[in-house]
């Protein structure tokens, strides 16, 4: 078995709502069936017992060793721990070739999965060992590194159950939510308005105390000094025991606590002084450490934090007791664990010996061995849950104090003997204020109730009722759909919006194009969506893309689809059919906002096929009045969209906007009938929008095909008294539809320039022309430069081969370059002629037409 093309698919897909890893498996013939295999099946179930049946229940068909792989490399990755449950094997068009699909939560753990389920299968086939617990250890070891802290992941948990859409922006933790100009980001507990100034404030922890000092908030007497003999001068002038902190530090990295001696201040002084020259020195105030989180204005979580340590039973070393508190699965390396695991370092060796202690020592029973005095969960402490105790005079000093510092999440660490009574009473103090704290202890506490200190946080960023969405716009189809994209962006700047907008010549905001090429991508769409300045997003969404990556959104306000035919690029990626495309462009469909709706061509089986699979409303539109569809549609209280004599009509029962087509430019007085059905499709998206109806008929009076407003689409230029028109169709309905166009203005002689792309079909590329030559005089058969493939001259061949029986086109001239190609056409014009130039590169052939035109 040989696997290839294996992709991420990172937003809803073909084959499901999941992220998921899509691959191509290529099985021999004897692979293609598992059972002939002796003891294959057997042998996989012994290396991995936890695989699960492969077959779905009540399913006796056949499977493959493709379909032991996709199941392996789920398998693997549920009894890694992650939640995944989605996989799929189908068999292509291709005999032994087969496509899997299978869910993952994090992408390169989806990946290293797939390796390894790829190890498990061989090693079942070829009867080899597999280390089935190395292979899990790796996956859990790369989902830990990978995934969200649990900070991050919290807040984030709490945007998906309010609906708010989220991306990560980096590798670490810093995530978008919401969309465009709606957006918000954290890093961990940090926002976006998290202010530089007061992070750099509460690192200084001689400023904070400052500070708070001014603000009448306790804290507790010291001073900076540089080495460790000043420190110890001041020391015994601020009077024992007192703490030693690094002047810039975190996570209680380089803090000890309750210093009585020379001796211990000696030894723990150089963990400070390792992170910050400058040293705090002060005076220990004796009591429980307790954190206060602070959101916004109040205190929303409260835990007392106790230091890592154990207790003696007479019997075990401090060593080996630290190793069976180690041994608790809820602690791990880092914070990715709601526990640290306890270290034995310099700083607990020095606690240790402030006892008489070391590592090697044996408590007595019931003795509590301190391994280090600061109480933070990072170095191994743990936290009972505190948030009803705490009282209202406490709340208020650490609210006083977030707000003096300037953060707008704030950790606020007391010290006190109980949080019951207010600080002053009992000579309690506030220690530390710190940017960005961990969220864990007040998730995952130790003891007492987790509080929901991630729907805080999101609260505090996006207030009720909000979600962070921008209207999103998806519009796919076969033909019409940047003429579409453009329409309704149109539409949306006329209300006032500032708009992102992709297409198949480029990406652009507020009608400036910041990047270029094809993109109907993804990739395109995920950059207008984290755009800061884009109110509304309208997106074009082509076939690539959504087999690529999938969609670049969870769900959109609207889709339209134009229609479904006989695309450019059937045949490619297994999609050999028209029903297959329909199935795909039905992804855009089937992730509409349930109070969204989907803008689909009546006129279209396939396209009515998919109004079921709508979670949302669903507005029809036809180039008839009585369309049956159409009728039943409007008769049940839906809205519809469609031709009535020279007027479109939007109608919702018995109320009706009527839009005469002499007022729609784009339809040139309504002689372009394909260029009706976009502005039907493009007005239904208005009127899903909820646009004004005055704003509509200005849009729609307002957009032309110009050459400015829709690129090699339908540009119709004068040449000399000859009508030029530039388009950049290139498939078989595309073409139909111009012939159809180009039928209904009046012309002496007609002339068509065309070539075709050498990565299409070959009844593809016959059928072009063979469309055109009854409609036009003259061909001029153009080569361009890039072939995509193709021996030379053999799509200029299959084009010819598409003129041969043309009832009408007797002139026929072959050219190699495009421009070229052009020129000729120009060249034999006449007033009254009329020249259609099906364009390839269209912004420098729309050029070369421009300077031709401005020359004559």
């Amino acid at each position: 078995m040989e696997i290839s093309r294996i992709r991420a698919l990172r937003g809803p897909n073909l084959w499901s709502r999941h992220t998921a890893i899509e691959a191509l498996a290529q099985c021999a013939p004897e692979e293609r069936l598992i059972d002939s295999i002796n003891g294959f099946e057997a042998r996989l179930r012994a290396r991995f017992p936890e695989i699960g049946p492969m077959r779905p229940i009540g399913q006796e068909d056949d499977i493959s060793v493709a379909h032991a792989l996709a199941f392996a490399a789920l398998g693997l990755q549920a009894q890694a721990g992650c939640p995944v449950s989605f996989c799929v094997t189908s068999p292509t068009v291709e005999a032994g070739i087969y496509q899997l699909v299978f869910e993952y939560t994090e992408e390169a753990v989806g990946r290293l999965a797939l390796e390894l389920a790829e190890s498990l299968c061989r090693a079942a086939h070829d009867d080899t060992p597999f280390d089935l617990e190395g292979a899990l250890a790796r996956l859990r070891e790369l989902d830990e590194d990978v995934r969200l802290g649990p900070s991050t992941g919290a807040i984030v948990q709490a945007a998906v159950a309010r609906g708010i859409p989220y991306r990560r922006l980096t590798a670490s933790s810093l995530v978008q939510f919401g969309w465009g100009s709606r957006q918000r980001r954290i890093q961990a507990a940090e926002t976006d308005t998290t202010c530089a100034i007061s992070e750099a404030i509460a690192q200084d922890k001689d400023l904070t105390k400052t500070l708070l000092e001014a603000a009448g908030v306790p804290v507790p007497l010291g001073r900076i000094v540089t080495d460790a003999e000043a420190g110890w001068a001041a020391a015994c002038e601020i009077g024992l025991p007192v703490v030693v902190k690094p002047r810039d530090g975190n996570q209680g990295k380089g803090v000890t606590v309750n210093i009585l001696t020379r001796e211990h201040f000696m030894a723990v002084y150089g963990a400070a002084a390792a992170i910050s020259e400058e040293v705090l020195v002060e005076r220990f105030i004796p009591g429980h450490d307790y954190r206060l989180l602070v959101v916004g204005n109040r205190l929303v979580a409260a835990a007392r934090r106790e230091p890592p340590h154990v207790i003696g039973d007479a019997v075990h070393t401090v060593r080996e007791l630290v190793a069976q508190v180690n041994s608790d699965p809820r602690r791990g390396e880092g914070h990715a664990t709601s526990l640290t695991k306890i270290r034995l370092d310099d700083i607990a060796m020095a606690r240790l010996a402030v006892h008489g202690l070391d590592a090697d020592s044996i408590p007595a029973m019931g003795e509590r061995v301190v391994l280090r005095n600061n109480a933070n969960l990072s170095t191994g402490g743990t936290a009972t849950d505190v948030t009803d105790d705490v009282h209202p005079d406490v709340a208020a000093r650490a609210v006083e104090a977030a707000q003096m510092i300037g953060l707008d999440i704030c950790g606020v660490d007391a010290v006190c003997q109980t949080v019951h009574k207010p600080l002053e009473e009992q000579g309690g103090g506030i220690v530390e204020v710190n940017a960005a704290p961990g969220l864990r202890m007040h998730l995952m506490p130790s003891y007492g109730k987790g509080q929901p200190v991630g729907e805080t946080i999101v609260s505090a960023l996006f207030p009720p009722g909000e979600d962070g969405r921008i209207p999103v716009v998806a519009v796919t189809g076969t033909n019409g759909k940047t003429t579409t994209v453009r329409l309704i962006a149109h539409f949306l700047t006329l209300a006032g919006k500032r708009v992102g907008m992709t297409a198949t010549d480029g990406v652009y905001v507020q009608g400036r194009r910041i990047d270029t090429g094809d993109c109907s991508g993804p990739k395109s769409a995920r950059n207008i969506l984290m755009h800061p300045d884009v109110d509304a997003a309208v997106l074009e969404t082509a076939r690539g893309g959504l087999l690529r990556e999938g969609l670049a959104f969870d769900r959109c306000k609207v889709a339209v689809v134009t229609n479904i035919g006989m695309g450019d690029h059937l045949g490619l990626n297994f999609i050999t059919t028209v029903e297959d495309l329909a199935v795909l462009k039905q992804v855009v469909v089937q992730n509409v906002a349930p109070d969204g709706m989907a803008v689909l061509n009546a006129c279209d089986p396939k396209c009515v096929e998919m109004a079921i699979h709508c979670p949302g409303s669903i507005i029809f539109f036809a180039g008839e009045s009585h369309h049956p569809i159409i009728a039943a549609h409007r008769a049940q209280g839906h809205r519809v969209v469609y031709l009535d004599g020279d007027c479109l009509v939007a109608a919702l029962g018995d109320s009706e906007q009527r839009l005469p087509l002499a007022e729609i430019s784009l339809t040139r007085g309504g002689t372009i009938r394909f260029q009706i059905e976009n502005a039907m499709a493009a007005t239904a998206a208005a009127w899903a929008l909820e646009l004004d109806w005055d704003l509509i008929r200005r849009g729609l009076h307002s957009f032309d095909s110009t050459a400015q407003n829709v690129p090699g689409r339908f540009n119709l230029f004068d040449y000399r008294g000859a009508t030029l028109i530039a388009d950049y169709g290139h498939n078989p309905d595309a073409i139909l539809a111009l012939v159809r166009a180009v039928d209904a203005l009046p012309a002496q002689r007609r002339i068509v320039v065309i070539s075709g792309a050498g990565d299409r079909r070959d009844e593809d590329i016959r059928e072009q022309t063979r469309a055109l030559g009854a409609a036009f005089d003259e061909a001029i058969l153009y080569q361009d430069q890039c072939q995509r493939g193709r021996a030379e001259g053999e799509v200029l061949a299959l084009l010819r081969e598409g003129l041969r029986d043309a009832p009408r086109t007797r002139d026929i001239t072959e050219i190699t370059g495009e421009f070229l190609a052009i020129d000729i056409a120009l060249s034999h014009l006449k007033p009254g002629d009329l020249c259609l130039i099906l364009i390839d590169q269209v912004e420098e052939a729309l050029a070369h037409i421009a300077r031709r035109i401005a020359e004559s």
